[in-house]
């Protein structure tokens, strides 16, 4: 276990595929829907799909690490991934969640400089990888840097959008906030009710609150019917609505 009551990375290489193997006809229709891409051409779109590799992540695996050099991006093809930094005293802050369809690594890999965060399976994932070289070559088409600068767009909003919440808003709503916004990671099949795939100390993490301030919170919505709580502590939200004006959406 590390500092952060996680458990510790292995030294062995995550599964890796050859470039183009591995990659199915599902996940050639997902990458091409990508924001990042989708205003390629199909040629060359095609191009930089058949040149990703397929790597595989059991939950809790770092996938990099802060400082490290940057010479890839990655798309999530399933699972989730927590970008976060840690203190020398063991603290983690979480900044950003990223879901399947979503990119990240990309700023790093674009200005060649080392990862300003870590990297880390939220859960068991499937990583498409982008190397820099084939990135950049087709960068140099005029279409590529629409989809790019959207990508950097949505980064600094988010990013203000964090940091306005955290400043400005309650604890409740922050955390009312953050759940609507996690439950659209593995929504259930023909119900509203979703589950959320962080532990509590990840949301504190996430929102800038204790665990302890979390559990508090999460265990008066619970009584309220708003969340349930499994037996291996998977919150669900049970009434979304209700979620909603406690977020002052409504």
């Amino acid at each position: 276990m590390n500092p952060l009551g996680l458990p510790c990375a292995t030294h062995t290489q995550p599964e890796t595929v050859l470039a183009g193997r591995g990659i199915t006809h599902d996940d050639r229709q997902f990458l091409a829907q990508c924001n990042l891409f989708r205003a390629l051409p199909a040629d060359e779109r095609a191009k930089l799909i058949a040149r990703a590799q397929i790597r595989k992540y059991a939950a809790h695996e770092t996938i990099f690490l802060m400082g490290s050099t940057a010479d890839s991006m990655m798309v999530v093809l399933s699972g989730h991934v927590l970008i976060s930094v840690a203190s020398p005293y063991g603290r983690e802050i979480i900044f950003r969640i990223f879901v399947a369809g979503e990119n990240f690594g990309e700023i790093a890999m674009l200005d060649g400089k080392e990862r300003t965060a870590d990297a880390r399976a939220g859960s068991e994932c499937r990583l498409a990888v982008l190397n820099r070289r084939d990135v950049l070559t087709i960068l140099q088409h005029p279409n590529a840097w629409h989809g790019l600068v959207l990508t950097l767009c949505e980064r600094l909003r988010n990013a203000d959008e964090q940091m306005a919440e955290i400043a400005l808003m309650s604890l409740p709503v922050r955390l009312a906030k953050a759940l609507l916004r996690m439950t659209a990671i593995e929504p259930q099949p023909g119900d509203r009710r979703s589950q959320v795939p962080l532990s509590q100390r990840e949301i504190g993490s996430l929102i800038g609150a204790t665990r302890e301030s979390v559990n508090l919170w999460l265990g008066r919505w619970q009584r309220m019917g708003i969340l349930q709580t499994a037996e291996n502590l998977m919150i669900t939200v049970a009434d979304r609505h209700a979620l909603e004006e406690l977020a002052q959406l409504r």
